[in-house]
């Protein structure tokens, strides 16, 4: 699934070529991930574009308010699993799957591909906007330090659900959760209240740094994700944990494992990434240490 960095170079690529660009027409495959496309056939065309960005997971289309509108649109799109959007001629063929096509004033064309249809495109008013991205929590590239550890400190859910959950930070997903717990040195499975405040500074770091470089790197192509001129990214090649169960790991050479946490394959070193002690475990080592503990001598009467 297209991620943070997936999307943010999605959105640098198509800052390049859509905005001041007007649109055309708009024509439509299947629309079972689309909200009201009768609305986008009929209330896009003559929009200007007037710049791309990111919220989250979303790609943001800001629109020009047209003659007569009472306030200005946006489209917003998810990419989902398999979106992809793209930017090319309009006498270019389609590639399989393509099932929006926006044509632009300067003979390009915006394409939305998506072989299993699990995004989702919008055109929202300002409050349709607000209840689509006013939930999704704080942005992991953007946030600072203090307000990041905010989010964790005291936490009783695993630190990786909460990395995953969009409400606490928009944006995070299954590999770069993986890869900055891996850096951190925290394993998946740890309660955030147990984290120490060296620990979250260190996390923090960890997930800024390797958010940057994946932009840097145009993203992972490890499925379907292509930038908006149809490029695979180049970070998959430094993943350090994420899909590499029961191969090396290139810190301390002990063989990564895979575990499920919040319904996700995990992937960590379980050396560099302790497990935390758990009750039973605790317990144990409780009743081991009685049992090894030499017997009192009874004072003589």
């Amino acid at each position: 699934m297209p991620e943070l960095p997936e999307v943010e170079t999605v959105v640098r690529g198509l800052r390049e070529a859509l905005p001041g660009r007007c649109i055309v027409s708009v024509r439509l495959g299947k629309t079972d991930f689309i909200d009201d496309p009768a609305a986008l056939e009929s209330d896009l065309p003559g929009n200007r574009i007037t710049g791309v960005r990111r919220h989250g997971k979303f790609v943001v289309v800001e629109l020009e308010a047209r003659a007569g509108a009472a306030a200005s649109a946006c489209l917003l799109v998810h990419l989902g699993m398999t979106g992809q959007l793209t930017t090319g001629r309009a006498d270019t063929p389609a590639a399989p799957h393509t099932h929006v096509f926006f044509a632009l004033d300067d003979g390009q064309e915006l394409r939305y591909t998506d072989i299993r249809r699990f995004g989702r495109m919008v055109l929202a008013s300002e409050g349709l906007r607000e209840r689509v991205l006013g939930p999704l929590g704080l942005d992991p590239v953007e946030a600072g330090e203090r307000d990041f550890c905010e989010r964790l400190r005291g936490r009783r859910a695993r630190i990786k659900a909460l990395l995953l959950d969009q409400r606490v930070f928009s944006g995070m997903g299954n590999i770069y959760t993986d890869e900055s717990l891996w850096r951190a040195r925290i394993h998946p499975k740890r309660i955030a209240a147990s984290l120490k405040e060296a620990e979250l500074a260190r996390l923090y770091r960890a997930v800024g740094d390797i958010l940057r470089e994946a932009i840097r790197l145009r993203g992972s192509s490890v499925s379907d994700y292509v930038d908006a001129k149809g490029e695979r990214g180049e970070y998959q090649m430094r993943h350090r944990v994420y899909q590499r169960n029961g191969r090396k790991c290139h810190r301390c050479g002990a063989l990564i494992r895979r575990v499920i946490v919040a319904g996700r394959s995990s992937y960590f070193c379980p050396r560099c990434q302790p497990a935390p002690r758990g009750r039973k475990r605790v317990r144990r080592q409780r009743q081991l240490k009685i049992k090894k503990a030499p017997a009192r001598m009874k004072k003589p009467a």
